[in-house]
């Protein structure tokens, strides 16, 4: 049986594709490299394309996919709880630097670009900064880059637009349209421009590392979906998938084992502080260690108007992992 897996390529994902995590007896794994939002092959965002059933196992964002189970009991994709993909959320704000902003607290009622509502970073920002800071999602101003992965109604006493295709966020944010971006990165006009934004925090790391002292965890923007056909009639499959998700994670982890594996000067350095400072793998998988992290994310979308309702975690994963 040969099956595809829609992958982005980070350093945890490399051993999918040097062929170095093998899959169970009988299975052939096709691992593509697709970007989070990038074209492959003739176009489309990935997230889109494994709801349609374009591949057999992917990653996918949490956001979409908590907005998709809420909504169809019958989704043809289910979850495994392994979560390639994380961020905190105080380090991926960027400022005007005359908007006035000079704490979390000073975004109440501002002017704040996101690359898509429901995307899981704006999800979670916009949740923490409530749940933080006081800053009521409601009293801004939203500015979206894309259209939305899932039908969405947030209602009419919001304020919230699409900005037009010949426009570019980051160049709204420097020219002061926008008052605050979310954003993984800076745009590519704000880094031809440095001088024009800056983030938030002046020191975003330890903004970060005091989160996950407060919160417990550090935050998952994606998980691991499996078609459910597949993951009914091979129940023993998304174990499987866990399972070299995690050896994937590790051998990962022993690449920097060379100091000068990466680009990076001091990416062994990096690796260091980072176990000092987080432990000694925050890449935790598994339903019980993510439970909290993922109930606090269901809420956010529940007080969002992104579901209906809030539920438990377990209903995104196939009942074969609900032990894990």
């Amino acid at each position: 049986m040969e099956l595809t897996i829609a992958l982005n390529r980070y350093d945890r994902f490399v051993p999918f594709f040097n062929d170095t995590v093998r899959p169970p007896d009988g299975v052939t794994l096709k691992p593509l490299e697709v970007g989070e939002s990038t074209p492959f092959r003739d176009g489309g965002e990935r997230h889109t394309r494994l709801f349609e059933g374009e591949w057999d196992i992917g990653e996918m964002g949490l956001a979409p996919f908590i907005i998709a189970v809420a909504n169809d009991p019958n989704l043809p994709l289910v979850g495994i709880p392994s979560f390639p993909r994380r961020f905190f959320s105080p380090g991926q704000i960027y400022i005007n630097p005359d908007a006035g902003i000079e704490k979390p607290e000073d975004l109440s009622g501002k002017k704040i670009g996101v690359h898509m509502f429901q995307t899981t970073l704006s999800v979670l920002a916009k949740g923490d900064l409530k749940a933080d800071h006081g800053v009521n999602w409601q009293d801004c101003e939203w500015y979206s880059m894309n259209p939305e992965v899932r039908p969405i109604d947030i209602g009419d006493d919001v304020v919230f637009q699409r900005i037009g295709k010949d426009k570019d966020i980051g160049i709204m944010l420097m020219e002061g349209e926008i008052d605050a971006l979310i954003s993984p990165q800076p745009r590519q006009s704000m880094l031809d421009n440095p001088d024009g934004y800056r983030r938030l925090h002046p020191d975003p790391i330890s903004e970060d590392v005091a989160y996950f002292k407060r919160h417990g965890y550090y935050p998952i923007m994606h998980l691991m979906v499996i078609r459910r056909e597949l993951a009914d009639a091979y129940p023993e499959l998304p174990r499987e998938i866990m399972r070299m998700c995690q050896e994937a994670q590790e051998l990962a982890y022993s690449y920097y084992d060379d100091s000068n594996y990466s680009l990076l000067a001091w990416s062994r350095n990096a690796l260091e502080e980072q176990r000092q400072r987080l432990g000694a793998d925050p890449w935790t998988s598994g339903l019980a260690a993510n439970r909290q992290n993922l109930e606090d994310f269901i809420g956010y979308a529940h007080d969002q108007r992104l579901i209906d309702a809030p539920y438990a975690a377990a209903n995104l994963f196939h009942a074969s992992l609900h032990d894990t």
